[in-house]
């Protein structure tokens, strides 16, 4: 047998982290040569930290109480990656890795405070990411336009700049505007 068919067999063919059916491949758990099966949502989430969407990873709740160690590496490591949203720090609090296995999930760095890595923080403290969907706390003045963007103001998807933790970018009105963080609350 295949890696691959022992991980569909073990799995029942679903996604070891959310469950999904849907394009299944093979996860090495770095460092070691254990594996587990993940669906494309899973896998595209954990490469591209830009398409990431935290709700998806509320499956966590369950999957790291997995009896599969490579599985609760891998839960471990999502839930310390999006441990910025709250809920994940709670699942962090009860889950329980040995010595051993936590070694083995602190193996990517994931969970390291990287003091050089610029951090983008809402008015209320939450952490920003590409992608993620803002609204404006306050009446700004759009500087060089007569445009004043109003209080509650949806920001959709918006880009970081990756020079200055205090900005971000984003549409209002149709028009591309630099933001300060301390101006936006995450929806």
């Amino acid at each position: 047998m295949t890696i691959e068919k022992d991980l569909q067999q073990r799995s029942g063919s679903k996604c070891e982290l959310c469950g999904g059916a849907e394009n299944l491949s093979a996860l090495v758990v770095e460092p070691s040569d254990e594996s587990i099966l993940v669906c494309g949502t899973c896998s595209e989430q954990m490469d591209d930290v830009s398409k990431m969407d935290p709700n998806h990873w509320r499956c966590l709740n369950d999957s790291m109480w997995s009896e599969v160690p490579a599985v609760q590496v891998i839960a471990w490591r999502m839930l310390t990656r999006l441990r910025a949203e709250g809920w994940p720090q709670d699942l962090l609090d009860i889950m329980y890795l040995d010595d051993k296995m936590l070694i083995w999930a602190e193996f990517t760095g994931e969970g390291e405070e990287q003091e050089d890595v610029i951090k983008h923080i809402d008015s209320n403290g939450v952490m920003l990411q590409s992608g993620d969907n803002v609204v404006l706390i306050k009446d700004l003045n759009v500087k060089g336009t007569s445009v004043v963007a109003k209080r509650g103001t949806a920001v959709r998807s918006i880009s970081l700049d990756h020079d200055n933790e205090e900005y971000i970018e984003g549409r209002v009105n149709g028009q591309q505007i630099v933001i300060l963080t301390k101006f936006v609350k995450k929806m």
